[in-house]
Protein backbone atom coordinates (compact mmCIF):
# COMPACT_ATOMS: atom_id res chain seq x y z
CA UNK A 1 0.00 0.00 0.00
CA UNK A 2 0.99 3.24 -0.93
CA UNK A 3 1.93 5.66 1.97
CA UNK A 4 1.63 9.85 1.57
CA UNK A 5 1.75 12.48 4.06
CA UNK A 6 -0.27 15.66 3.05
CA UNK A 7 0.36 18.79 4.68
CA UNK A 8 -0.66 22.68 4.36
CA UNK A 9 1.21 25.67 5.18
CA UNK A 10 1.85 29.39 4.59
CA UNK A 11 4.80 29.49 1.99
CA UNK A 12 6.90 32.27 3.68
CA UNK A 13 6.58 30.31 6.99
CA UNK A 14 8.34 27.00 5.34
CA UNK A 15 10.52 28.42 2.74
CA UNK A 16 12.62 25.38 2.42
CA UNK A 17 9.73 22.89 1.26
CA UNK A 18 8.55 25.71 -0.98
CA UNK A 19 11.49 25.43 -3.06
CA UNK A 20 10.92 21.92 -2.92
CA UNK A 21 7.29 22.50 -4.10
CA UNK A 22 9.22 24.15 -7.14
CA UNK A 23 12.02 22.11 -7.93
CA UNK A 24 9.10 18.80 -8.35
CA UNK A 25 6.60 21.31 -10.12
CA UNK A 26 9.45 22.55 -12.70
CA UNK A 27 10.76 18.65 -13.58
CA UNK A 28 7.14 17.80 -14.16
CA UNK A 29 6.80 20.58 -16.29
CA UNK A 30 9.92 20.50 -18.50
CA UNK A 31 9.22 16.83 -18.41
CA UNK A 32 6.29 17.22 -21.26
CA UNK A 33 8.11 20.36 -22.68
CA UNK A 34 6.26 23.51 -21.00
CA UNK A 35 8.77 26.15 -19.76
CA UNK A 36 7.00 29.01 -19.24
CA UNK A 37 3.79 29.21 -16.97
CA UNK A 38 2.48 32.20 -14.88
CA UNK A 39 1.84 29.89 -12.39
CA UNK A 40 5.06 28.34 -12.17
CA UNK A 41 6.86 31.50 -11.34
CA UNK A 42 8.77 31.69 -7.62
CA UNK A 43 7.99 35.22 -6.74
CA UNK A 44 4.67 32.96 -4.57
CA UNK A 45 7.45 31.59 -2.21
CA UNK A 46 7.94 35.15 -0.30
CA UNK A 47 3.75 36.17 -0.69
CA UNK A 48 2.18 35.78 2.84
CA UNK A 49 -0.86 35.04 0.91
CA UNK A 50 0.39 31.93 -0.54
CA UNK A 51 -0.40 28.39 0.57
CA UNK A 52 1.06 25.17 -0.17
CA UNK A 53 -0.54 21.91 -0.21
CA UNK A 54 2.74 19.54 0.31
CA UNK A 55 2.47 15.82 -0.66
CA UNK A 56 5.30 13.59 0.42
CA UNK A 57 5.71 10.09 0.63
CA UNK A 58 4.99 8.63 4.32
CA UNK A 59 8.34 9.12 5.93
CA UNK A 60 9.00 12.60 4.21
CA UNK A 61 11.67 11.75 2.37
CA UNK A 62 10.06 12.21 -1.64
CA UNK A 63 8.20 14.70 -2.75
CA UNK A 64 5.01 13.32 -4.51
CA UNK A 65 3.31 16.90 -5.54
CA UNK A 66 0.53 19.55 -4.48
CA UNK A 67 -1.03 22.32 -5.08
CA UNK A 68 -1.07 25.87 -4.13
CA UNK A 69 -4.09 28.76 -2.77
CA UNK A 70 -3.40 32.18 -3.68
CA UNK A 71 -5.35 34.18 -1.50
CA UNK A 72 -6.64 37.30 -3.83
CA UNK A 73 -5.19 40.30 -1.92
CA UNK A 74 -5.59 43.60 -4.31
CA UNK A 75 -1.89 43.71 -4.55
CA UNK A 76 -0.78 40.66 -6.30
CA UNK A 77 -3.06 39.55 -9.24
CA UNK A 78 -3.93 35.64 -9.19
CA UNK A 79 -1.74 33.50 -11.77
CA UNK A 80 -5.11 33.27 -13.57
CA UNK A 81 -5.47 36.69 -14.03
CA UNK A 82 -1.50 37.17 -15.40
CA UNK A 83 -2.77 34.37 -17.58
CA UNK A 84 -5.82 35.04 -19.06
CA UNK A 85 -6.76 38.91 -18.70
CA UNK A 86 -4.86 39.70 -21.52
CA UNK A 87 -7.14 37.70 -23.93
CA UNK A 88 -10.71 38.30 -21.69
CA UNK A 89 -9.89 41.53 -19.67
CA UNK A 90 -13.19 40.79 -17.97
CA UNK A 91 -11.25 38.12 -15.40
CA UNK A 92 -10.20 41.34 -13.68
CA UNK A 93 -13.47 42.37 -12.78
CA UNK A 94 -14.87 39.08 -11.86
CA UNK A 95 -12.00 38.81 -9.30
CA UNK A 96 -12.20 41.80 -8.04
CA UNK A 97 -16.24 41.59 -7.31
CA UNK A 98 -15.29 38.54 -5.25
CA UNK A 99 -12.77 39.61 -3.38
CA UNK A 100 -15.04 41.21 -0.48
CA UNK A 101 -16.59 37.83 0.12
CA UNK A 102 -12.96 36.59 0.28
CA UNK A 103 -11.58 34.67 -3.32
CA UNK A 104 -8.61 32.88 -4.57
CA UNK A 105 -7.52 30.52 -7.12
CA UNK A 106 -5.83 26.46 -6.86
CA UNK A 107 -2.83 26.63 -8.98
CA UNK A 108 -0.04 24.90 -8.82
CA UNK A 109 -1.61 20.90 -9.69
CA UNK A 110 1.07 19.12 -9.97
CA UNK A 111 2.38 15.29 -9.14
CA UNK A 112 5.77 13.29 -10.26
CA UNK A 113 5.78 10.37 -12.47
CA UNK A 114 6.21 7.98 -9.67
CA UNK A 115 2.75 7.99 -8.68
CA UNK A 116 0.77 8.92 -11.66
CA UNK A 117 -2.66 6.94 -11.89
CA UNK A 118 -2.77 7.27 -7.72
CA UNK A 119 -5.08 10.21 -8.02
CA UNK A 120 -2.51 12.12 -5.84
CA UNK A 121 -2.31 15.39 -8.16
CA UNK A 122 -5.58 15.61 -8.78
CA UNK A 123 -7.93 14.02 -6.29
CA UNK A 124 -5.87 14.12 -2.81
CA UNK A 125 -4.15 17.71 -3.78
CA UNK A 126 -7.61 19.60 -4.62
CA UNK A 127 -9.21 17.88 -1.95
CA UNK A 128 -6.91 19.01 0.86
CA UNK A 129 -6.95 22.78 -1.20
CA UNK A 130 -10.76 22.70 -1.01
CA UNK A 131 -10.46 21.43 2.77
CA UNK A 132 -8.93 24.42 4.30
CA UNK A 133 -10.50 27.16 1.31
CA UNK A 134 -12.96 28.03 5.27
CA UNK A 135 -9.99 28.16 7.09
CA UNK A 136 -7.95 31.23 5.45
CA UNK A 137 -11.71 33.21 4.96
CA UNK A 138 -11.89 32.06 1.22
CA UNK A 139 -15.76 31.68 0.23
CA UNK A 140 -15.12 31.49 -3.89
CA UNK A 141 -12.26 30.11 -5.26
CA UNK A 142 -10.55 30.19 -8.97
CA UNK A 143 -8.67 27.22 -11.00
CA UNK A 144 -7.50 26.95 -14.81
CA UNK A 145 -6.69 23.59 -15.38
CA UNK A 146 -6.47 21.22 -18.14
CA UNK A 147 -10.06 19.21 -19.50
CA UNK A 148 -9.23 16.34 -17.34
CA UNK A 149 -8.81 18.26 -14.11
CA UNK A 150 -11.52 20.42 -14.77
CA UNK A 151 -13.75 16.91 -14.90
CA UNK A 152 -12.36 15.74 -11.73
CA UNK A 153 -12.53 19.72 -9.51
CA UNK A 154 -16.30 19.53 -10.61
CA UNK A 155 -16.59 16.51 -8.00
CA UNK A 156 -15.48 19.20 -5.63
CA UNK A 157 -18.09 21.40 -6.63
CA UNK A 158 -16.11 23.87 -9.36
CA UNK A 159 -18.06 24.68 -12.44
CA UNK A 160 -16.65 25.94 -15.69
CA UNK A 161 -17.32 29.55 -15.61
CA UNK A 162 -18.56 30.35 -19.31
CA UNK A 163 -18.76 34.23 -19.35
CA UNK A 164 -14.82 33.90 -20.10
CA UNK A 165 -12.51 32.87 -22.97
CA UNK A 166 -14.57 30.87 -25.25
CA UNK A 167 -17.12 28.98 -23.04
CA UNK A 168 -15.01 29.22 -20.26
CA UNK A 169 -11.61 27.44 -22.72
CA UNK A 170 -8.79 29.38 -23.16
CA UNK A 171 -5.03 28.28 -24.87
CA UNK A 172 -2.53 28.08 -22.31
CA UNK A 173 0.39 27.45 -21.55
CA UNK A 174 0.99 26.78 -24.85
CA UNK A 175 -1.56 27.14 -28.32
CA UNK A 176 -2.20 23.51 -28.66
CA UNK A 177 -3.06 23.17 -25.03
CA UNK A 178 -6.40 23.64 -23.87
CA UNK A 179 -6.90 24.80 -20.29
CA UNK A 180 -10.62 25.68 -18.83
CA UNK A 181 -11.68 28.04 -15.93
CA UNK A 182 -13.78 26.99 -12.95
CA UNK A 183 -15.02 28.69 -10.06
CA UNK A 184 -16.13 27.32 -6.57
CA UNK A 185 -18.98 30.28 -5.30
CA UNK A 186 -19.34 28.16 -2.24
CA UNK A 187 -16.58 26.95 -0.53
CA UNK A 188 -18.43 26.08 2.54
CA UNK A 189 -21.76 24.43 1.72
CA UNK A 190 -20.03 23.39 -1.75
CA UNK A 191 -23.56 22.60 -2.70
CA UNK A 192 -22.16 21.00 -6.22
CA UNK A 193 -19.97 19.20 -5.10
CA UNK A 194 -20.54 15.16 -5.20
CA UNK A 195 -22.26 14.13 -1.77
CA UNK A 196 -19.24 11.68 -0.96
CA UNK A 197 -16.70 14.05 -1.18
CA UNK A 198 -18.67 16.79 0.49
CA UNK A 199 -18.84 14.16 3.29
CA UNK A 200 -15.27 13.71 3.41
CA UNK A 201 -14.17 17.35 2.76
CA UNK A 202 -16.56 18.08 6.40
CA UNK A 203 -14.53 15.55 8.09
CA UNK A 204 -11.72 16.71 7.65
CA UNK A 205 -12.32 20.57 8.34
CA UNK A 206 -13.58 18.86 11.74
CA UNK A 207 -10.62 17.37 12.03
CA UNK A 208 -7.71 18.19 9.56
CA UNK A 209 -5.00 15.86 10.96
CA UNK A 210 -6.43 12.29 10.96
CA UNK A 211 -5.14 8.97 8.88
CA UNK A 212 -7.34 7.47 6.21
CA UNK A 213 -7.34 4.46 3.84
CA UNK A 214 -8.37 6.08 0.81
CA UNK A 215 -9.30 3.78 -2.96
CA UNK A 216 -7.79 5.23 -5.71
CA UNK A 217 -7.44 4.23 -9.05
CA UNK A 218 -4.05 2.04 -8.50
CA UNK A 219 -5.13 0.52 -5.62
CA UNK A 220 -5.45 1.17 -1.29
CA UNK A 221 -3.27 4.49 -0.45
CA UNK A 222 -2.57 5.53 2.89
CA UNK A 223 -2.78 8.90 3.87
CA UNK A 224 -2.14 10.93 6.35
CA UNK A 225 -3.55 14.71 6.61
CA UNK A 226 -2.20 17.69 8.36
CA UNK A 227 -4.34 20.47 7.13
CA UNK A 228 -4.23 22.69 9.92
CA UNK A 229 -3.07 26.37 8.66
Amino acid sequence: MKNIYIRAFRAVDDKEASLKFVEGHKRVLESVGITEVTSSNNDWISNPSVYVILIESGDRTKVYGGARIHVADGNTPLPVEDATSSIDPKILDIVKANMEKGTGEICGLWNSLEVAGFGIGSTYAIRSAICILPMINLKTCFALCSPYTARVAKSFGFLINKSLGDNGTFYYPKIDLLATIVFVDDSFKLINAESSEREIIQTLRKEPSQERNESGPKGEVQVIYDLTV
